[in-house]
């Protein structure tokens, strides 16, 4: 056999000219979680796309002539996502935070480097247990304080395991 036919490895002309695929660049191959594949395969489709933003406002009290002129798109992850790095989002479990417009199966958007101040609301770990109620501070103690009179005020007390995991900043609820 002869040495100088190549076998294998890339050939000269073949394959698709760079920047000419679905996404108009040159690609690179990433390692990717199985479990994690469509989850980005969908972040990758949704870049540089959103929904339309229109121009106009929407009266919560009297009606106004409408006005359909498009301010562009529009990128939710943009605008409830401060920290990406440091944020998550859960879905609430229970009504304890009615009376502050967190309902069951609401998405919350948690961001874990934010400073929980007094009367945030936070997504707290208590003895094991995840919870979100809103935080306060009263006589030296830490309370966490349910958004609906059927459940009672819980007061952290110093033996128990008590940790703040992040502060809520967006409730994503549906109608």
């Amino acid at each position: 056999m002869s040495q100088n036919k190549q076998r294998g490895g890339a050939r000269k002309g073949a394959g698709r000219p760079k920047g000419t695929g679905k996404f108009g660049e040159p690609t690179t191959p990433v390692r990717v979680p199985v479990s994690m594949v469509r989850e980005v395969a969908e972040l990758v489709e949704l870049r540089g796309r959103g929904l339309p933003l229109y121009t106009s406002r929407v009266q919560a009290g009297m009606p106004t002539a409408a006005d359909d002129s498009l301010e562009g798109k529009l990128d939710l992850h943009s605008h409830v996502v401060r920290h990406p790095g440091s944020t998550f989002f859960v879905r609430v479990q229970g009504d304890s935070m009615l009376n502050a417009g967190i309902h069951e199966g609401d998405i919350l958007v948690v961001d874990r480097s934010l400073e929980a101040r007094e009367g945030s609301i936070v997504i707290a770990v208590l003895d094991g247990e995840l919870t979100v109620k809103r935080l306060r501070r009263k006589n030296g103690q830490v309370e966490l304080v349910p958004e609906n009179d059927r459940y009672p005020v819980i007061v952290v007390h110093p033996e128990q395991e008590f940790r703040i995991w992040g502060v809520v900043t967006t409730v994503v609820h549906s109608v």
